[in-house]
């Protein structure tokens, strides 16, 4: 099966992995997921991410999905708890 995230039409450049996040907090649209919930979520049981892993893949997603990284409107991080996707 083949997914595709667009962006204004575009087609996205995402790693798997990114598409898995991004898959994972859409199907949570508007809920608070946490570092945790990711790490269960979209990591396999084999490999030892920590949460800071957790905050580089968000990190690098938000330069792919939105027009201003540093003051995101899609991805949102809520302080001391987790991510949210706004949409």
């Amino acid at each position: 099966k083949q997914y595709m995230a667009t962006k204004a039409g575009k087609p996205l450049d995402l790693s798997p992995r990114e598409f898995r996040i991004l898959k994972f907090l859409i199907e949570r649209r508007n809920q608070v997921v946490s570092r945790d919930q990711l790490l269960d979520g979209v990591w396999s049981y084999d490999s030892f991410p920590t949460p800071r892993t957790v905050d580089t893949h968000i990190s690098k997603l938000r330069q792919k999905i939105e027009d201003v990284p540093n003051n995101p409107r899609y991805l949102i991080t809520i302080h001391g708890v987790g991510y949210k996707f706004i949409g």
